[in-house]
């Protein structure tokens, strides 16, 4: 039995060209999907689950049409500033001096409750 995608075409927007393209992976059969995770400083959010979602739910779409999907998503641990220059106070060690513990124990606590949090999303 062939898969889905080779009867089923699944069509993006090209934000680029304003137009809907059929989507076709650079390995046929084979899709990589690369998401920005938090930085993980405080709680996860709701605008962040958000995002998760999203790229979850397109990971499972193409599953179901019978890609194999490369799906990696990291977590920012580090070098996260304050403000949009190239100065200020890293948010991580700022965290960790507000609550007088050392920096990866906030990337710790915070990396777990970001896993727990997307769990209850399934």
């Amino acid at each position: 039995m062939s898969p889905l995608y080779q009867k089923q075409h699944l069509q993006i927007y090209n934000s680029l060209s304003g137009t809907k393209e059929v989507f076709k992976p650079l390995l046929e059969g084979n899709v990589g999907m690369y998401v920005c995770g938090p930085t993980v400083y405080s709680n996860v959010h709701l605008g962040n689950v958000r995002t998760f979602m999203s790229f979850d739910m397109a990971f499972r779409y193409l599953k179901h049409l019978g890609y194999k999907v490369r799906y990696v998503r990291n977590i920012t641990d580090a070098g996260h500033l304050e403000d949009d220059a190239d100065q200020g106070e890293d948010k991580i060690a700022k965290k960790a001096r507000l609550e007088q513990i050392e920096p990866m124990e906030v990337v710790q606590q915070y990396t777990i409750d970001f896993h727990n949090i997307l769990q209850k999303f399934n």
